[in-house]
């Protein structure tokens, strides 16, 4: 349909409630709004429509609207809908938008009302916000291998290889740090290997470590660990290692050892 002048922007109909606060004996309320008669109003007493009209459950004329009966405070709920008072506007009544109407569409379109930023970073949340995803997102990802035979006959921790270390610096203080160390290990005939991962100058181990190996084979070991340091600082996470006795290793076959280190976003 063609129109003069500009198109006329989409409308919707409500119409305008009054909500009475009930007081025993008394059958006379004041209307809000005037009305010629009780037909203007639909009155609706405890969530029951009532009959309009003389001999009926009320009559309305001007801002009077009279009962045919008195109500009870605090055990009778009443309210009234001015039928002949419809409010237009360009926005939907509030509470009439549901899952079902909601898209990408309507949203670029300024027809929901919601707070914070809209971006590909983003999501809309039920409380018709914007936010950013977050709870286990990986930040970072670093990692450190190393190829060459170490070992020690120190009974304290020591650093197990130069290589075998990471330096991350989280960006926020609410994140997690995860870890995870892999290599081969043994010791010598009558010792006992010990291996844990360091974060700067602190064992996250305890005094024995994460793992440890009494076996003149090597073996798999395997460290990991969820570390909260609350900090924005640059941190170092390095592979560690000490012997009850004589000399223990790691990566004696030259088989590569790891270290892996993730931020996770809180």
């Amino acid at each position: 349909m063609a129109y003069i002048g500009n198109i006329p922007a989409e409308s919707y109909a409500s119409f305008e409630r009054q909500v009475f606060t009930i007081v025993n004996s008394q059958t006379a309320y004041t209307l809000s709004h005037s009305v010629v008669n009780e037909n203007d109003i639909r009155l609706v007493i405890n969530s029951v429509v009532q009959e309009p009209g003389s001999g009926k459950a009320y009559t309305a004329s001007s801002t009077t609207l009279t009962l045919s009966a008195a109500l009870v405070n605090g055990t009778d709920e009443m309210y009234c809908v001015f039928l002949g008072r419809a409010l237009q506007t360009v926005n939907p009544p509030s509470g009439s938008v549901g899952a079902s109407q909601i898209s990408d569409s309507s949203i670029a379109l300024g027809k929901l009302s919601a707070t914070g930023t809209k971006s590909s970073s983003t999501f809309l949340r039920g409380d018709n916000t914007f936010a950013v995803p977050g709870g286990g997102k990986v930040l970072q990802v670093l990692t450190a291998t190393d190829s060459t035979h170490r070992t020690t006959t120190s009974t304290s921790f020591v650093t197990a290889s130069n290589t075998l270390s990471v330096d991350i610096t989280p960006s926020a203080t609410s994140s997690k740090i995860f870890v995870q160390a892999s290599f081969e290990a043994g010791t010598n005939s009558g010792s006992r290997g010990f291996w844990t991962i360091y974060r700067d100058s602190s064992n996250l181990g305890n005094a024995n470590g994460m793992f440890s190996v009494n076996a003149s084979n090597d073996v798999s070991g395997s460290m990991t660990f969820l570390d909260s340091p609350s900090s924005t600082s640059q941190l170092t996470y390095a592979v560690y290692m000490k012997s009850n006795a004589t000399a223990c290793h790691m990566t004696a076959n030259t088989v590569k050892s790891s270290i892996v280190v993730m931020e996770i976003g809180a």
